[in-house]
């Protein structure tokens, strides 16, 4: 069965009136239920979603990585010493310093490293871009096939055509398609896709790269860490290969059911895709992850809920 994407709506009630909502689309592959929702070829930047994909060439090319150092490379980590210390060990591995790192700089995404940074009196550096990880993969590429490292950013850099090759070839675009492609928020060129495409190359990565997988498995927290989402679904549930993206993204894959789903959030907000993804993970009776969605005062007083509708 072929269909369009399902709607989604979060609403915020405060007591008994709809504050606020967010609209959003669930595409779903496998679905019982749904079948495959493919009825649309409406692209999306990838963003961070794509980036188990990508890493998926650190196996094709023999880079010896560890287990941590694969799922490091494959998430998006909040800038936690834990996060640090597993890029200080793949620079060592590589020989090359965070002046190599194209990334950029911003604070670590956790508020508690960020708490301890200043009264650590330290400042950020690339190291706690959460895109780092996905950074020393590339540099990792690049010394494996000698290409230049000062311009691994760039579109045109052979670096680069080979990762949207690569997420083409795993999410099965025609090779006469083409998409928009923008600069991500690190520097480095982001594809859009149809969301259907990118679970058909989440369904490739979870049946041709066990050895990934497994790795994002058994290092959740490297993965991800404090508040992350993705770190949140792997942590408890079993099976549920899960990653967000900017822009509303978050992709879900139940290994082990080889079915998955992406939520796009229209408007972008954070917590309601949390909401919205996780009530759905329990619906599906994926997993049962219990989550706070009630509305408070700042005295404790429950005012509302909030509530996902599909």
């Amino acid at each position: 069965m072929n269909s369009s994407p399902l709607k989604l709506r979060v609403d915020y009630l405060r007591d008994g009136l709809i504050e606020e909502y967010h609209e959003g689309l669930i595409y779903f592959i496998g679905s019982d239920k749904y079948g495959d929702t493919n009825g649309d070829e409406i692209p999306y930047f990838l963003r961070s979603c794509s980036k188990p994909l990508q890493s998926s060439l650190l196996l094709d090319f023999n880079i010896n990585f560890s287990p941590e150092e694969l799922a490091f490379c494959s998430g998006s980590h909040a800038g936690e010493d834990c996060h640090a210390e597993t890029a200080f060990k793949i620079l060592k591995k590589l020989n090359l310093s965070e002046c190599n790192l194209k990334c950029g700089i911003h604070d670590p995404l956790s508020r508690t490293m960020q708490d301890k940074m200043l009264l650590r009196n330290e400042k950020p550096s690339q190291i706690h871009n959460n895109c780092s990880g996905k950074h020393l993969g590339f540099l990792a590429l690049c010394l494996k096939n000698n290409w230049d490292l000062e311009t691994y950013y760039k579109l045109e850099h052979p670096l680069q055509q080979l990762v949207i090759s690569k997420i083409y070839n795993m999410c099965e675009i025609p090779s006469a398609k083409t998409y928009p492609i923008t600069t991500d928020g690190c520097g480095v060129p982001s594809p859009s896709i149809p969301l259907y495409n990118l679970l058909l190359g989440f369904r490739n990565l979870s049946r041709e790269y066990p050895t990934l997988v497994g790795a994002i498995f058994e290092n959740p927290y490297i993965y991800g860490g404090e508040n992350r989402l993705d770190t949140e679904i792997i942590q408890q549930s079993t099976g549920l290969l899960a990653k967000v993206g900017a822009g509303g993204l978050c992709v879900v894959y139940n290994v082990n059911l080889d079915k998955g789903f992406v939520i796009k959030m229209n408007d972008a907000s954070m917590p309601a895709r949390r909401y919205a993804v996780l009530e759905l993970i329990n619906k599906l009776g994926w997993a049962e992850i219990l989550y706070d969605n009630t509305i408070k005062t700042i005295h404790g007083k429950t005012v509302g809920e909030i509530v996902v509708r599909f």
